[in-house]
């Protein structure tokens, strides 16, 4: 029983979760303003429950994508070794897991507030259609940001039951930065992509002028954060997150000396995971030094 659970954590890739999961803890905080005023049950109770809803949410995704691409995976030396190409676990216990992961992801909604309770079903069939999307576009690269980027969108309503813009604001900057990440992941399989007809930003550009889009996703995505800290005007702490950030994908595009695509593969990784904890960290702090999420919308 333990192996088929560390089967099913490799097979949705279990560690990748630090990529959204910052952002969303970092919106989940400003929205309920620190929890100024909660007691430990309550903070602990939403704290659960946000967690579980995005774990549950990526555990779907990634549990379709390979479903969706089973046939796909088998055919690609990279990927042929994954769960369903491979034998490791079964199409039925895969589908199982899905439904039994998007099952609880409703629940989970509904015990946070009408409104996520609400759309939950659709989001979590949105999450599910990011796989589809190199079968016709290549703008797939950005849609699956998006279906990342609505995780701090989720935590926001999941406190205060309405929409607000400075969510949908992180919104797009996780578009952009995950687009720009999962271009440059993407070069990997553009001879592939090319030969089974699937849309991709390699496939369509080639390699060289992917890494270049890859790079102007990302300075998109530094333009946004340095609108973000000014229209909401989050002071010197956003400020040096942002530079932090900045430096990292200057280095990262500019300054890295291999051009093995493994351990690019490897740096964009870690970067992945530092900035969206710099994101949650410069939130974290912004209210803890005295910001105000009820002047924000």
């Amino acid at each position: 029983m333990f192996k088929k659970i560390v089967e099913f954590g490799h097979m949705v890739r279990f560690s990748h979760s630090l990529f959204a999961m910052p952002f969303a803890l970092g919106a989940m905080w400003v929205a309920a303003n620190g929890f100024r005023g909660m007691d430990a049950w309550a903070i602990a109770k939403i704290v659960i429950l946000i967690v579980a809803c995005m774990v549950t949410a990526r555990n779907s995704a990634m549990s379709f994508n390979r479903l969706a691409d089973a046939k796909i995976d088998a055919l690609n030396p990279r990927t042929a070794g994954r769960h369903l190409p491979s034998g490791r676990l079964s199409k039925a216990s895969v589908i199982a897991f899905l439904i039994l992961n998007g099952t609880f992801f409703v629940a989970f909604a509904w015990m946070l507030q009408p409104l996520a309770g609400y759309l939950a079903f659709p989001v979590w069939l949105l999450l599910l259609s990011y796989s589809l999307w190199k079968r016709f576009s290549y703008l797939c690269h950005w849609f699956l940001g998006f279906a990342t980027g609505m995780s701090p969108l989720g935590a926001w309503i999941a406190i205060r039951g309405e929409f607000g813009l400075f969510p949908i604001f992180l919104m797009f900057i996780l578009i952009l930065w995950m687009g720009g990440f999962d271009i440059i992941y993407a070069t990997q399989d553009e001879a592939i992509d090319k030969a089974q007809g699937l849309h991709s930003v390699p496939a369509r550009f080639g390699r060289k002028r992917s890494l270049q889009i890859a790079c102007w996703s990302h300075v998109a995505m530094l333009i946004l954060c340095g609108a973000f800290g000014w229209f909401w005007n989050l002071g010197v702490i956003w400020w040096v997150v942002t530079g932090l950030i900045t430096a990292a994908i200057v280095y990262l595009h500019f300054f890295r000396k291999s051009d093995d695509l493994d351990k690019m593969n490897r740096d964009f990784f870690l970067a992945n995971v530092a900035v969206s904890c710099l994101v949650m960290v410069g939130l974290v702090l912004w209210v803890c030094l005295g910001g105000d999420a009820n002047a924000l919308y």
